[in-house]
């Protein structure tokens, strides 16, 4: 399968056109439409239906897959380009939001202070974090979600990667400060599955993770927050639009909301770090301060397919 004729499906049903999806491709119309004809001719079924333009059957099955196929060539291509690098004296981080705590920051600084790095810190979506960190637009990222205790994050296929543990902290549910619940010591994540919710899935605890790992259906968007302002989703949950789940040190610095803790499920809210299989020197060195762990504890993706 041509992975040039991949791209050009994904940006065709992306955008639900083919002259909107050859501009964005920097090809002709004719082009595109070439390209969607030979992948069927290749695949042997019809992908995409012209008029509206939309996935058919096998398209939609088809593009299960796409995102992730042309993620691992991009990481291929990055992983061999990593071998010719010069000597580095830039750091990228990626992170996702709640990730990025006093600790990580604690960590740059103590990296600065050792060596003469130029650090740049991107905040975007947790995809958006491994996508930079598997194409070498990153040189590490901090990535963050819920588990049980001690467990690793549910992450895809990460390729010559490695994983590390950087932190686990108590989870806290935000209620508006006059909130019945708001005085209570703690709460059951269960108890609230019929409440209305914020669906924030780049920053808070995601809603379809929640019903997830509490096995109950509810768990229900009353709005959506799309973005990485953690502020911008207090000040929504502050305002009564709905209830979101943070980590508890992140919650307690928020304003105008109250952090409850969660007693149940067992749950914490893990912090993973992210980097190549052979990383920069000043990534490597971030890494041992940001988790304070040895290379022997870590997860090697490759290793542990």
């Amino acid at each position: 399968m041509d992975p040039h004729l991949l791209r050009t499906f994904v940006a065709v049903l992306d955008h639900r056109s083919f002259s909107t999806a050859a501009a964005a491709l920097g090809y002709t119309q004719s082009a595109v439409s070439q390209h969607i004809a030979a992948l069927e001719a290749d695949l042997g079924t019809r992908l995409v239906e012209r008029r509206p333009v939309a996935a058919t059957p096998a398209g939609a099955r088809l593009m299960e897959h796409a995102p992730a196929l042309l993620l691992r060539l991009d990481a291929a291509r990055a992983d061999i380009a990593r071998l010719h690098r010069a000597p580095a004296d830039r750091l990228t981080l990626a992170c996702s939001p709640a990730a990025l705590g006093a600790s990580a920051a604690r960590a740059l600084a103590r990296l600065r202070a050792a060596a003469h790095v130029d650090v740049e810190v991107r905040v975007v979506g947790r995809e958006a974090v491994i996508e930079e960190v598997l194409t070498a637009r990153a040189d590490l990222g901090l990535i963050d979600g819920v588990a049980a205790p001690s467990d690793p994050l549910p992450l895809p296929d990460l390729g010559p990667t490695v994983t590390l543990a950087a932190s686990e902290e108590p989870l806290a549910v935000l209620f508006p400060c006059g909130h019945p619940l708001a005085r209570r010591d703690a709460v059951r994540l269960t108890d609230l599955a019929q409440a209305q919710w914020i669906d924030s899935p780049d920053t808070a605890v995601p809603l379809d993770r929640l019903r997830a790992v509490c096995g109950a259906d509810g768990f229900r968007p009353r709005i959506r927050h799309l973005g990485t302002d953690v502020h911008g989703l207090a000040a929504l949950a502050a305002a009564g639009h709905g209830l979101a789940v943070l980590p508890l040190p992140l919650a307690a610095a928020l304003p105008g909301v109250t952090p409850v803790p969660v007693r149940a499920p067992r749950l914490v809210h893990r912090t993973e770090l992210l980097h190549p299989a052979d990383p920069s020197a000043p990534a490597r060195r971030l890494a041992d301060l940001v988790t304070d762990r040895g290379p022997s504890r870590s997860r090697s993706h490759e290793d542990s397919r």
